[in-house]
């Protein structure tokens, strides 16, 4: 990631509180609702995110300002410690080094010889392999990092559009993860190099997907279900009505006379266009009574009464 400080825009000095109003900011333009089909911006939210975190936390952010870790959060290797270490095959590490360049020193038999050549060990045997007895000897040296299993719960909105949203690793670094065309609930999303580091390769990210609960739909496998208030005399009149679907809102026609509680079938318009949509009627009185209409349905209790119910 880069300076989080400049992801940010912030000099080095800023407070805390000018740190949140940034990050605020840019989470308010580069959020994936607002941008559900620009990558870009959602890269830009997860750089954001990771850069909040970090400078959020007064003890990383002193460890960044010291130079102790990088703008991921791992710590730099500023120098190897010969006491700490140790002399291996008559040489000390010293200076400058990346955790590549370690283990570049390991594997080289330290000094610069190659494998294979007359490093010796401690007590002076055969050539002495710091991997020997680790993982398996040599083989630890490709040993792959574990996956990790992280969870990711869904709106049918982004499900539906195959969109690409923000999930939190266990390292609090966020990245922005594509959907899959018609992704069902419980299925996972491998992201490759996203687990926990090996003496080789990192493991893979596991991302499994939940599908929250939907304060607009209920879900009956690919059909929807939505409830569409509409008024007495809409009912009784006829109308044309907005009804909500998972790709923005359409009209719909009432016929005069339906009967609250009725559903209504949209073909086509349940998740992934593989299932329907049913819009439930749910007639609304109006507010704190009204006396036309109580005078109207004391007429039809009296005068023209007529049964809904054995």
């Amino acid at each position: 990631m880069r300076d989080p400080y400049t992801v940010l825009g912030v000099p080095r000095s800023a407070s805390e509180k000018d740190i949140k109003s940034a990050y605020r900011k840019l989470a308010k333009k580069y959020h994936p609702d607002q941008n559900p089909e620009d990558p870009a911006a959602h890269s830009k939210f997860a750089e954001a995110t990771n850069a909040y975190d970090l400078l959020n936390d007064a003890a990383k952010r002193s460890q960044f300002d010291r130079g102790e870790i990088d703008a991921d959060g791992n710590p730099k290797f500023a120098g190897f410690n010969p006491g700490a270490a140790g002399q291996r095959g008559g040489r000390t590490a010293q200076g400058g080094f990346t955790a590549e360049d370690i283990l570049k020193e390991f594997m080289s038999g330290f000094g610069g010889q190659p494998r294979g050549g007359s490093a010796r060990g401690p007590a002076g045997g055969a050539q002495w392999d710091p991997f020997a007895g680790a993982a398996g000897g040599a083989g630890a040296r490709s040993a792959k990092g574990e996956d990790l299993v992280v969870n990711a719960t869904i709106s049918l909105e982004d499900a539906h559009k195959a969109a690409s949203i923000p999930v939190r690793m266990p390292s609090g670094k966020v990245l922005s993860v594509k959907l899959p065309d018609k992704v069902e609930e419980g299925q996972q999303i491998r992201l490759k190099g996203q687990g926990s580091p090996g003496m080789g390769e990192p493991g893979d990210a596991l991302v499994t997907v939940r599908f929250e609960k939907s304060k607009q739909f209920r879900r009956d496998g690919a059909d929807l279900r939505t409830d569409v208030p509409i008024t007495l005399y809409e009912a009784v009149l006829g109308a044309k009505v907005r009804v909500p679907t998972l790709d923005g809102s359409v009209e719909l026609n009432l016929p005069p006379g339906i009967d609250t509680g009725k559903a209504l079938r949209l073909k086509g318009k349940g998740l992934y266009g593989d299932g329907d949509l049913y819009a439930n009627l749910k007639v609304i009185l109006p507010p704190g009574g009204d006396a036309d209409l109580e005078a109207l349905a004391r007429f039809m209790r009296d005068q023209k009464p007529y049964k809904v119910r054995d």
